[in-house]
């Protein structure tokens, strides 16, 4: 007899509404969130922090103390009033140093101890003994360390400060000659007119095999993306020995027979598994990176310790969303360690250049507190106050999260009954009949009394059962009807 013909699944209008709702929010949302986090960083920029040093020694002329240093840095303090997008930090040269060394800044501007003495040079009287006088220069340090695109808009920020400073230096200079009866030539005045050399140099250097300053970013990244996808292959691996899924190997499908087990083992199930892992990762990332690849890295055991926990909170945090909100955890998981982590994680562009919502999420999103603690373990010889801390502590708050979000909502789940599968002495027969009604939790006597004994028995309370048990259970479905007609 031939068999009848099923309309094909394309035709299933639930299909196509499903799936097309599915990637127009996951294209959606990925836009607006990568995309919207870097789209305008110059006029996002807020309080980029920049040191300000002063080491000018001040010099004599006509009879009075004349300091222009503390001059260029009241104008440009008096030029930022009005704009709020560089926070110029006025510090001596030893707490810049240790600023740029820990990530605290950005980048700084250094007006060196002759400043005053080198731009009065210009009109004054030299001795011969003295020979030329030196040129007045500014120095400007970047922070690659930092982020280069933060490094940047610092630097850029600090030579247009320079640069206005030695203008209005100029004005003053050439105020000055033009008060005298002696006329200059005018190769001399253009070189009044702008007297000061700035000269851009590397405030805290990192190694040539570190991206730039980006390797930790990327490192940071990469952590993540083991600890999601390993979760992922736990997840999948522990429903398959549970005989929840089935394994294909080419045209051969295998299937464990079902272990009726608990929505909390299951998780703590997935969670031993993540743990051990998440050592086995760890570990062959950072021999790939920093074995096979030469990144410059040190405190190598730290910085083991480090991977190895990042992707087991990763791991475990992703697991809890899984068990909590099922196949939709995975979509989940993917924007909150992804989607949102990137665009705020102020690896690429600085967190001070961010939207505000970007700045606020920055502020419990993981991929900028791992991204910071590995800048700490790469850049700044593991300094505690460099953002180590902050990593460390980020990650003990998040696993305990994970942990009592992941328990508290299996437990819920297991407590009310909502099992993944449902456990044989809880199946219903709702087969109608005149006189005799039977389920398998309810009252039964005789024959069926011993066969609901032997079921239960067999499936050890409903920790464990097979299709045995579900052949019992289409025996006594087909007893009832049986009795019934």
């Amino acid at each position: 007899m031939p068999q009848p013909t099923h309309p094909s699944v394309l035709r299933r209008p639930q299909l196509w509404i499903g799936t097309g709702l599915i990637a127009a929010v996951v294209s959606m949302l990925f836009a607006l969130l990568y995309v919207g986090g870097n789209v305008n960083p110059r006029g996002n920029l807020r309080d980029l922090p920049v040191a300000l040093v002063n080491s000018d020694g001040g010099a004599d002329v006509n009879g009075r103390r004349l300091n222009l240093g503390e001059q260029v840095v009241s104008g440009i303090e008096k030029a930022a009033e009005g704009d709020r997008s560089i926070d110029w930090q006025v510090v001596s040269r030893e707490e810049a140093d240790e600023r740029l060394g820990k990530g605290k800044v950005f980048g700084a501007l250094v007006i060196p101890a002759d400043f005053s003495a080198s731009v009065t040079g210009l009109t004054a009287p030299q001795p011969a003994s003295q020979g030329k006088p030196a040129a007045p220069t500014l120095t400007v340090l970047t922070n690659q360390a930092a982020g280069s695109i933060g490094s940047s808009m610092s630097s850029q920020a600090a030579q247009k400060a320079a640069h206005a400073a030695s203008a209005q230096l100029g004005q003053e200079l050439l105020k000055q000659v033009g008060s005298q009866k002696t006329p200059i030539p005018t190769a001399a005045r253009l070189k009044l007119a702008d007297p000061v050399t700035v000269n851009v140099a590397d405030g805290h250097p990192v190694g040539s095999r570190s991206a730039m300053g980006l390797s930790a970013f990327y490192y940071a990244l990469v952590l993540v993306v083991c600890g999601m996808l390993g979760a992922n292959v736990v997840n999948s691996q522990v429903d398959t020995a549970l005989g929840y899924l089935h394994t294909d190997f080419g045209p051969i499908r295998k299937r464990e027979p079902v272990r009726h087990t608990s929505r909390v083992r299951t998780l703590a199930i997935g969670i031993a598994l993540m743990l051990g892992l998440s050592l086995v990762m760890g570990t062959l990332v950072e021999v790939a990176t920093v074995g096979i690849l030469d990144m410059d890295a040190s405190h190598l055991g730290l910085l083991w310790l480090y991977s190895v926990a990042t992707i087991a909170v990763v791991g475990v945090g992703s697991l809890a969303l899984f068990a909590a909100f099922g196949t939709p955890g995975m979509l989940l998981a993917t924007i909150v360690f992804v989607a949102m982590a990137v665009p705020s994680s102020g690896a690429t562009v600085p967190v001070q250049a961010l939207p505000g919502f970007f700045r606020a999420l920055s502020e419990f999103e993981p991929l900028r507190q791992i991204t910071e603690g590995l800048r700490s373990l790469l850049y700044y010889g593991a300094q505690a106050d460099a953002g180590l801390t902050r990593a460390w502590t980020s990650m003990g708050v998040a696993l305990v999260a994970a942990l009592a979000f992941g328990f508290a909502v299996t437990r819920l789940y297991d407590r009310r009954g909502l099992h993944r599968i449902p456990h044989p002495e809880s199946v219903i027969d709702t087969t109608p009949t005149d006189s005799v009604h039977t389920t398998d939790a309810g009252p039964a006597t005789g024959s069926d009394a011993a066969t609901d004994s032997g079921s239960d028995h067999a499936t050890g309370s409903g920790s464990d059962s097979d299709s045995g048990s579900d052949s019992d259970s289409g025996a006594e479905t087909k007893a009832a009807a049986s009795t019934t007609a």
